[in-house]
Order: structure tokens, then sequence, then C-alpha cells
């Protein structure tokens, strides 16, 4: 329900949010969709978990390293065109991966190296989703940033969830090679839908009111600037983007054993079938989906009520200290479907801290919002290529508790740092 202050306006913001949220959802099922069908592809392609982490990797490599030029490419050209253009690009490269060639064809070094050249482009394509930063900042009022970009991150966790079970069920029907081919299209969906609708302003949008566009540009002292010139100079040299960026590096390493390595976990640790692995894996990235909103609503009202650095602090601290005991927990359940708790609260947990740590980076950023969230994401996607690696070298020396004992100290480790981050300097 609109609130008084919102009467008479045309709502357009909310309709941005929402395909917002649809580009998240197609994105990450796209990206995710390889850690599912990656159970049967080492089977059919004759890979070990440390070979399946390098392909992993090379998604994650790809996209910390375009982030920031991807931020700057996005606030060049806007949000309308960048996104039309990389939505294409997914289903091109998601189409490319079923025709990856047998190893009856082709030895295990070009298979592999195909593999990763795919999900490096994937990752590089990717990257510049960095633009819904500056999208936000340009369609919403300064103090009202933190619920779209919870809800941009909703999108993604329920992206993520639908990974497990449909994927699932598309390797066991169609095979792994038509579980990427069956879902390449939606990038092509996407792009048309997002084309048609978006603006990069409000004020080119036939479809929005004059009261809607004076509720988004009245908190701040004049209608957003485009990033002038030296934007990554002036970034780079921000301490608190620094700080951010630190912090969502060991956040995301947590968010990445999920993301990488959960399904297999599921499968290989806790001894369940393929299609109960799928249907239990999508359970953390719902409850996730649901911390991600509520941590952006409690994010918001708190910095109104207490400010941006008291209320983004509380959250991301808190958020991230629950994750790490909750890991732990998950590490040592004797139980299964506990486990699955656990886990699910852990992901919850850890995605409350979403909103917090974008709408810090667009605060502190302000005009060089969309190359600032470049910064963020590169830190916190460093960590994905790290970790690729990481979990499956640690099962193998130390077995899977250790690999879910260091996700938690990297959690504790970013708690920690939100006691540095003043989100009200700039």
């Amino acid at each position: 329900m609109l609130t008084s202050h919102e009467a008479g306006t045309s709502g357009i913001r909310w309709r941005i949010v929402a395909l917002l949220v649809l580009a998240s959802f197609v994105a990450y099922l796209l990206r995710s969709n390889l850690s599912v069908a990656g159970e049967r592809m080492i089977v059919d392609l004759g890979l070990s978990k440390v070979q399946l982490g390098a392909v992993l990797a090379a998604f994650a490599w790809g996209y910390a390293i375009f982030q920031f030029p991807g931020g700057i490419w996005g606030d060049r050209i806007g949000s309308r065109r960048a996104i039309a253009i990389l939505a294409v690009g997914w289903g091109v490269v998601n189409l490319a991966v079923g025709f990856t060639p047998s190893t009856s064809v082709a030895s295990p070094v070009v298979v592999i190296a195909s593999l990763m050249t795919l999900r490096f482009l994937m990752g590089v394509l990717q990257a510049p989703l960095v633009v819904f930063g500056g999208t936000i900042a340009s369609w919403f009022p300064v103090t009202g940033w933190a619920v779209p970009n919870g809800w941009v991150n909703v999108g993604l966790t329920f992206g993520a969830a639908a990974t497990g079970p449909l994927i699932t069920w598309l390797v066991s029907t169609v095979g792994w090679r038509g579980s990427f081919m069956a879902t390449a299209p939606l990038g092509l969906v996407l792009a048309g839908i997002w084309w048609w609708y978006v603006r990069d302003t409000p004020a080119e949008h036939a479809g929005v009111r004059q009261a809607e566009l004076e509720l988004i540009t009245g908190d701040r002292p004049a209608e957003r600037p485009r990033s002038a010139p030296g934007a990554w100079k002036r970034v780079l040299r921000n301490r608190q983007v620094r700080l951010l960026s630190l912090g969502y590096f060991c956040s995301n390493y947590l968010f990445y054993f999920f993301f990488n390595w959960l399904y297999i976990y599921l499968i290989e640790s806790r001894k369940f079938t393929m299609l109960e692995g799928g249907w239990y894996a999508s359970a953390p990235w719902i409850t996730g989906a649901i911390g991600a909103g509520v941590g952006a609503y409690l994010c918001d009202g708190l910095s109104t009520r207490i400010g941006k650095r008291r209320g983004m602090r509380t959250i991301g601290a808190t958020g991230l200290t629950l994750a790490a005991g909750l890991m732990l927990l998950a590490a040592n359940a004797q139980s299964a479907y506990l486990c699955v708790l656990f886990l699910s609260l852990c992901l919850a947990c850890q995605q409350l801290t979403e909103g917090a740590y974008w709408a810090a980076t667009i605060s502190v950023a302000e005009a060089d919002a969309a190359t600032a969230c470049g910064v963020l994401n590169t830190g916190g996607n460093v960590v994905g290529g790290i970790g690729a690696l990481m979990v499956p070298l640690m099962v193998e020396s130390l077995g899977w508790p250790a690999a879910l004992a260091a996700a938690s100290v990297f959690a504790l480790l970013g708690a920690g740092l939100w006691f540095l981050i003043d989100a009200d300097a700039h």
C-alpha cells in the first residue's frame, strides 16, 4: 500500500525493481547450473573434484577481474543497453557448454580447457551486473537504496534455489548437455523484455509522473550526475570502499561454498540421492532469499532511526556472526536433515547482510556508485576463485567438516570488519 507521501506517484520504480529481480533470477540460474550438472559431468567426462573446482574457479576469476571495468562500462553506456547485450551473451555461452567435446573425441586437457574458457566468459559477461547499483541509485531516493538492493538479492537467491531441482530434473531427463541447451533461451527472453521497458533514468521513462520523480530526487541536493572521468581513481582511494570490499571478500567465501559445493556436499557427505540433493540444495537458497529481503528492510529501517553507520553495522556484524556459528553447527550435525536446517539458517544470515554491503557502498561512493560497486564485487568474487579450489583440496586432505569450519572463520572476519566501516563517510 502506498503511503501518503507516495500517493499519486506512478510506481514505475517498483516495476524496474521487478525486472532487476527477474534479471538476477535468470543470471543466477545460468551461472549456478554447472555446480549441479557438475556431479554428472564428473562421471561422464572423467573429471576429479579438483578439476571441477578449476572449472568452477574460472567463472569466479572472469567475474572478479571484470567487475571494475564492467562497472565503468555500465556507467558509460547505461543499464538499458548493458543488460540487454549481456543477457544475449549468457544465452550463447550457456548453449555452447552443451556442445563441450567428450573425452572420446578430445583429450582431457582440451575438455577441461574448453569448459574453463566458457565459464570464464560467463564470468566476464555477468561481471557488469554491478550496473544494478547505478540503476538503483538513479531510480530510488537516497534513504531507500537497501530495499531494492535486497530484492535484487532475493531474485538471485531464488534463481539459485530453482537451479537445484530444475537442473537435476533436466539432467535426469535430457542429460547434462540438454540441461544447458534448454535453459539458454532464458537469456534472450530477458534481453528483449529489458530493452523494451527499462530506461537509464526516471526522467527518460514516459510512464514516470512528476510526483514520482520528485519523490526519487527530493532527498538529494541535485539530480544524480553520471560518473565523471577519473572515477576509478577516486573509488580506489576511498578507504570505506576498500574496507567494504575486504569484508565482502570474507562474507562471500561462505557464499561461494554454497554456490559451488552445496549440492555435491549433500550428495557425497550427507548421502542424499541425486534428486533428493537437488531439492534439499534449494532450501538454503529459499531461506537466503528471505534473509536478503528481511535484511534490506531492517537495514533501511535502522539506518533511518539510528543513522547509516550504526544501522548498517548492526545488520552486517550480527548477520555474519550468526552465520559463522550456524556453519559450525551444520558441520557437526549428526542428522543430515538437521544439517540442511543449519545450512539454510546460515545462508539466510549471510544474505541478511547483502543490502547493507551494497547500500553502504552506494552511500560512500555517491555519483561513482556503479564503479564502486564494481570494486565491491571484485573483492566479493576474487574469493570465489580461491574457494573453488580451496574447498576440494581441504576435503581431500582434512574432510568436509574442516572445509565448513574454514568458511565459518571467514564469516567471523567479515563480521569484525564492520566495526571499521562508516557508511556515513564520503
